[in-house]
């Protein structure tokens, strides 16, 4: 498990690197991204992203609980998304790197996401209002 990263961390502001497949299949990703999920469940959180460890490459969580019917938690790789609606809603988020503050956000509530997963495979979902929100991360 990985100590989390909190604000005003440097790292936290700097950009993530996008990684290539034999990146991702790396024995060392593969334990990386298994850290990183029990570090988010840890931390009771519903998602994560690497910079909230320290390391500042495009792979982020998002917990099963926010997939309606999903039975395994979504490792996202390099993600990119496009609203697919114009309608956002106000809802109050907390943030692992930002402990015991919350507030509310505006975000939308539909978008499709493109990434790769933790089997270097590329994947495409619409997501819709509690599992976008997260998506957003």
């Amino acid at each position: 498990m990985f100590p989390i990263v909190k604000l005003p961390t440097q790292s936290l502001k700097d950009p993530s690197t996008e990684v290539d497949r034999d990146f991702v299949l790396q024995a060392d990703t593969q334990e990386f991204i298994k850290e990183l999920i029990e570090t988010m469940y840890a931390g009771d959180g519903i998602g994560i992203a690497s910079p909230q460890v320290g390391k500042n490459v495009r792979i982020c969580i998002v917990g099963k609980d926010a997939v309606p019917g999903k039975e395994k938690d979504f490792v996202l790789i390099n993600p990119v998304w496009q609203k697919t609606s114009r309608k956002k809603v106000w809802e109050v988020e907390g943030c692992l790197s930002v402990p015991k503050t919350f507030g509310k956000v505006a975000r939308y509530v539909g978008i499709h996401v493109e990434a790769m997963n933790e089997a270097g495979k590329k994947i495409e979902f619409d997501a819709h209002k509690f599992f976008a929100r997260v998506n957003l991360l």
